[in-house]
This record gives C-alpha cells, structure tokens and sequence, in this order.
C-alpha cells in the first residue's frame, strides 16, 4: 500500500518571491473539506500526491484560491509542455467548443485530418501514420497488439514474445501493466503472459552492466530466442528515475531487431515534445523506431496520445478494425494543435537543451554536497530523476524522499509524490527560465540541508 501526505496543517515560514508564495498553513486549513470530499468519494489510490488543491495553473506557477503560488517542478505530470494555461491553447479549446463539434468517433473531421498531417510531417522519414487515441495506456497496448500482429502474420504463431524492461511503467491497463517492469503493480493479474518478459534497464547505477551483450545474455537466460519474440518495447528513459540507455546500447539494439524481424517500440509517452532536449526523445539515441508511442506533452492540456509508425506496421488491420471512441476528438485535437505551434514557433526542445544543462550542473553540485543521501542523478533536457538512498548504503530512502518533497511544497516548489519509492522527480515546463531552475535548485538544496540534519 503506498503513503499519503498527512492532513494536518502545518504553520511554516512564510515564502514570498516572484515565483514562490506561501501565506498559510499547509495544507491550507480552509481546504480540508476538499480534500475530505475526494478521500471519501475517491478510491484512496487517488490520494497519493501533495495536498495542493489547484485552482488555477498559469505558465511556471500553480495557484490555490487562498493565495499560494508554487514554482512548478511537476509540469502536473509530464504533461505542461508548453506552460500552463497557455492563451494560444485555451483560444483554440474555445473556438473549437464553440463550433458546436465536441466528438464525431471515427467519421471524418478537418481538425483530425490535420493534426495527424502534422505529427507525421514531424516525425523522421519512414513514419507513415498516425493512430490518435485518449491515454498513453491506450498506446502501449495499440503498440504490443500491431507487434504481435506483426509477428505472427510474417513468421508464424509462434512469434508474439513481447520483450520489455524492467522498472519500465507503461499504463495501468492489463497489457500495459503487463509489459511493465515494476513486479507489485501487476501481483493482480495472477497469470501473467509468460511470453512477456522484461530484462535489466542499463542505467548505469541500479543496473551497472551497460552492454548490449547483456540484453542478449538475459533473453537467454529468459529461454526467449529472437524467433520468438514480435517486439521490444522500451520507454525512452525509465520514467520513474529518468534513467536513459548508453547510445550505443539502443543502437545495437535497433540492428538487432531490424536483423530479427522484431518491431522496435519506443514509449515517448513521457519524453516527446521537447522535453529531452530534442523533439522526440529518441533522436538523442539516434535511431527510428518502428512505431511510437506519444501523449502527456501533446496538447499541454487535455487527454490525448497517438501512435506513429511506418505503413506496413500502422495498416495490418482493415477498416473499422482498428478503432476507438474518441480518437482524435475534436478539442483535444485543436489543443494539439496550437501546443505544437507553441513548441515549434518557440523552439521549446532548444530551451530545454539549454535550461536543463543549468539544472543538471545544479543538480550535480547537490549531490556532491550530499553524496551520502543522492545515490546518482540520472536525466536529459528538463527531466531529472534525484535517486535517494539511505546513509552510505546503495539502498532505496522513501522517508527521506518523501520528507524532501514535503518541504519542498512547503517552500513553494511544486513536485509530484516520489516515484519508484525514492526518486524525487523534476520535470519542469519547457518555458522555464535559467532563473527560476536556480531559484528551485536553492530551494532544494535548502530542503536536503534540512531533512539531512545538514549533512
């Protein structure tokens, strides 16, 4: 069972910056019957993040109505591209609303027609299609199904292995959690597919054999040769720690499944739109997929995600064989495409690159200064994962994460819940500024100092 922030509110020192105010107890005493409403009419796996009731969210800063303003280091949850609330976006939400055509299913909409235009004119040559749906679970499994699809219609029934990685999360729906790394979501399913296996994510820290030679080492040990397996699937960065693959590693890999027959699946769910410092994260790699899965930063707003991928993948079912309720529905749609706008007119996967090496050499320094609690600092453009761990030992620290987190909120640093147990997550928007990652890097610093007795 996971843990809650305790809601009790807590006298703290007041905050006031240009980005960063807190006048209130926290949680604020005057939001308690909120947060009592949703604990019980909500499931309790609802109730896992900081006791921040939003009211409204603005560029970099999140407000509550009681005049707290938190500097975001959440982008909500990887999803605020482009800022929060951005005009752009909220005039297209607006305008489309406003035509009277909320959801049309699959007959035929402009708006659909070209958003798909121009996720494709922007992904590399070779990326034929487009398949919009709602949720970045939606995606993995569209993915895990045209492989499988795949390989059984060019070798045979036997090939359907589905290889993935562990500590990989991609969705909370069956398959997807299936394919996912992480053992204690999936105890539920009892009887897990055995033709779906996952093998050591090579991060260099929890994981510190980093050759390819290792992939092919495990699947063998897994008894999964390559004339069984349909397709490896694997998240651009491990989201819980974002921990990215050696280059060569995923290079490798490529050649591998291109030699194999074996789909090659990228989960860009939390790392397209810029937020790695290019524009689809796989290009750091400097690899094509055969199909790709996208969402979160797609809109910066509303519930989108679409996979890409080539013709002979995307069109192995017939009409209407392949569909869902509201793909491409018409609002998020047109907030996809003033959010992309944004991204492309204002460059935002440049600004990442930049910004985010201020918050890497930031984040660098803070665990040099405090290398008995920060194991590593893994992350690329403006994602970061600061892994916790227990005094001198390689071992996990979730009371100290969460403690960290905790007072972060209660400077006005917004972060989410730690994630993979100990990880203290930084995923800033892309708009962010040189002087608001230091204002945050303070706070953090400020924070460690504190929840470390200043060791």
């Amino acid at each position: 069972m996971g843990r809650t922030f305790p809601m009790v509110p807590k006298l703290v020192k007041p905050v006031h910056t240009n980005n960063r105010v807190i006048r209130t107890r926290i949680p604020v005493p005057q939001s308690l019957p909120i947060l009592r409403r949703l604990r019980k009419y909500e499931p309790v796996s609802m109730s896992g993040q900081p006791l921040v009731v939003w009211d409204h969210a603005v560029g970099m800063h999140v407000y509550d109505r009681w005049g707290n303003k938190w500097l975001d280091w959440s982008s909500g949850v990887l999803f605020a591209n482009a800022g929060h609330g951005r005009t752009e976006i909220v005039n297209a939400i607006v305008k489309q609303a406003k035509h009277r055509l909320l959801a049309n299913y699959c007959f035929p909409s402009e708006i659909r027609s070209l958003l798909v235009e121009k996720l494709v004119k922007l992904a590399p040559p070779g990326i034929d299609k487009c398949f919009l749906l709602t949720t970045g679970a939606e995606t993995t499994e569209c993915a895990v199904k045209l492989a499988r699809t795949h390989g059984q219609r060019v070798c045979g029934k036997k090939k359907i292995g589905i290889v993935s990685f562990r500590g990989a999360f991609h969705g909370r729906t069956l398959g997807s959690q299936m394919i996912g790394g992480i053992p204690s979501l999936k105890e539920w399913i009892v009887n897990l597919d055995k033709d779906m296996v996952q093998v050591p994510f090579p991060d260099g820290y929890w994981t510190q054999d980093t050759s390819f030679d290792g992939f092919l080492r495990e699947l063998k040990k897994l008894g999964m040769p390559p004339s069984r397996i349909a397709g490896v699937i694997m998240e651009t960065y491990i989201g819980g720690g974002a921990d990215f693959a050696p280059r060569e590693y995923v290079q490798k890999l490529r050649k591998w499944c291109t030699k194999n027959n074996i789909l090659l699946v990228m989960d860009e769910v939390q790392a397209a739109f810029g937020r790695c410092g290019t524009f689809w994260g796989f290009e750091l790699y400097g690899i094509v997929p055969d199909l790709f899965c996208c969402g979160k930063g797609i809109t910066s707003s509303l519930p989108l995600s679409a996979v890409l991928g080539k013709n002979k993948f995307m069109d192995l079912y017939g009409p209407a064989e392949m569909t869902s309720t509201h793909t491409g529905s018409p609002v998020p749609a047109a907030a996809a495409m003033a959010n992309i706008d944004l991204i492309v007119k204002e460059r935002l996967w440049e600004n990442a690159a930049k910004i985010g090496k201020v918050l890497h050499k930031g984040l660098a320094l803070i665990a040099r200064k405090y290398p008995d609690v920060v194991g590593c600092v893994h992350g690329k453009g403006l994602v970061a994962g600061v892994h916790i761990i227990k005094k001198g030992k390689k071992e996990k620290d979730p009371d100290l994460a969460w403690e960290a987190v905790r007072a972060c909120i209660e400077k006005g640093l917004l972060l989410f819940a730690p994630v993979g147990g100990s990880t203290i997550k930084i995923a800033p928007p892309l708009i962010t500024t040189e002087q608001q990652v230091k204002e945050g890097l303070a706070v953090l610093d400020e924070v460690l100092a504190e929840v470390t007795g200043g060791r």
